[in-house]
């Protein structure tokens, strides 16, 4: 199919649960202002645990948008992201009914589902048997679930999917709701990612493969990406959801659009489990192909939202991939990581960083990378410290990558 062929995709909706805020208007205010959500788990005894601080979601109530019944078969994962879902709804106006179901979709990425579930039902298995298993172990505990359960709250009949990429999942949802619409699959998607993996096994995971910040004596200033002093990435959880729509459909109803999506790329290392390549060609790579993609020049980008985990590896290695990308525009693009705010929802992370672009882009208002008080000698760009920026956003980038080599960039513009 022929660029000419593609059909525009904008967004008309955006939902958000996450450490800040569990609205979109909280949510945005908290990256404006550089409000920090880390601090000390409390959903569990960490004090074995090497690192004991995370982003939790904070007096987040299910029940607000789901009867008790059905919040009770949800993970929290699901929770969050059907919760997320139906606020995008709402903010969208988007109203499903029999004569558009089959055109609706919904793809929501998560990186490793409902693993509090597990645990639990581990627990009950051991200490009781297996005949106290719960029937509904399998079903909320499932990737895919967080993506069913929305489309059965909603009605929506579409394309119905979960990507599973790690940490990439949430920008690997929105990108492939984005092509289903470009291609005339459906008119609109439900898309993003969800993640609730802050429990004592989680926890202990990427603690053992030495991921985390140890700074438990600290923990509102752990997350520190591109900082020479950063030593890990910090938990968090929630989900961001963002409603696209074909162009000539959204303007059909009136719909508000926040920003359209013109480009997708997404790429694999094919080198290590857990570790970037050096020099970063394979996340390089992605963005590369994603504007070529949107048909996008570096000179044209405003802003980049940065994977930026606040990890040795990742850090250095993005700003080495941006340059390699961009050239000497580079230099000109302000970049920004906003888990230094929310901490690293994992396959929820391309969700949340997906709405703050787009907001970005709407608003022409840069959030900052707090924390960032001694650049790293190799993190020599833009990354907006400490205070957010008043800024034109005509074009913005998010970038995400996962274990296992995955890199994905998606491409935002200001709709005209």
């Amino acid at each position: 199919m022929t660029n000419l062929q593609r059909k525009r995709v904008v967004i008309t909706g955006l939902g958000a649960i996450t450490p800040i805020g569990n609205t979109l208007s909280q949510y945005w205010e908290g990256l404006l202002s550089g409000r920090n959500g880390i601090a000390p788990i409390t959903f569990f005894n960490a004090e074995k645990h090497d690192c004991r601080f995370a982003g939790e979601v904070k007096g987040f109530d299910p029940h607000e948008y789901l009867d008790r019944k059905e919040a009770k078969r949800m993970d929290r994962f699901s929770q969050f992201g059907v919760c997320a879902s139906l606020q995008a709804i709402a903010d969208s106006k988007l109203i499903i009914d029999d004569l558009n179901a089959e055109q609706v979709g919904v793809m929501i990425g998560t990186g490793i589902g409902g693993l509090k579930v597990l645990e639990d039902q581990q627990t009950i298995y051991l200490d009781r048997g297996p005949s106290r298993c719960s029937p509904f172990m399998i079903p909320m505990m499932i990737g895919n679930m967080a993506a069913g359960l929305t489309a059965i709250q909603t009605g929506a009949k579409g394309p119905n999917s979960c990507t599973v990429t790690a940490c990439a999942a949430g920008s690997n949802a929105v990108g492939e709701a984005f092509r289903l619409i470009q291609m005339g699959y459906a008119q609109a998607m439900i898309c993003g990612g969800t993640e609730a993996a802050i429990t004592p096994l989680g926890l202990a995971g990427f603690a053992a493969a030495r991921a985390l910040s140890t700074r438990n004596e600290d923990p509102e200033r752990a997350c520190r990406p591109f900082d020479r002093d950063r030593d890990g990435f910090v938990m968090g959880e929630g989900a961001g959801i963002l409603i696209l729509e074909e162009l000539q459909y959204a303007l059909s109803r009136g719909a508000r659009i926040y920003a359209e999506i013109v480009g997708y790329a997404m790429t694999c290392d094919a080198y290590h489990m857990t570790s970037p390549v050096p020099g970063g060609a394979g996340a390089a790579r992605a963005i590369q192909l994603a504007l070529k993609d949107a048909n996008i020049t570096p000179d044209q980008v405003s802003y980049i939202n940065a994977h930026g985990t606040s990890t040795k590896a990742n850090d250095s290695t993005e700003t080495t991939a941006i340059k390699t990308a961009l050239g000497e525009s580079a230099y000109q693009v302000a970049i920004s990581s906003t888990k230094s705010m929310t901490g690293h929802l994992l396959g929820g992370s391309g969700g949340i960083e997906a709405v703050a672009t787009a907001l970005a882009v709407a608003n022409d208002q840069i959030p900052p990378t707090i924390n960032l008080e001694n650049p790293d000698e190799d993190c020599d760009l833009d990354y907006v410290p400490n205070q957010s920026r008043a800024q034109k956003v005509d074009v913005a980038l998010s970038n995400s990558f996962g274990f296992g080599g995955h890199n994905v960039t998606l491409v935002f513009k200001k709709y005209q």
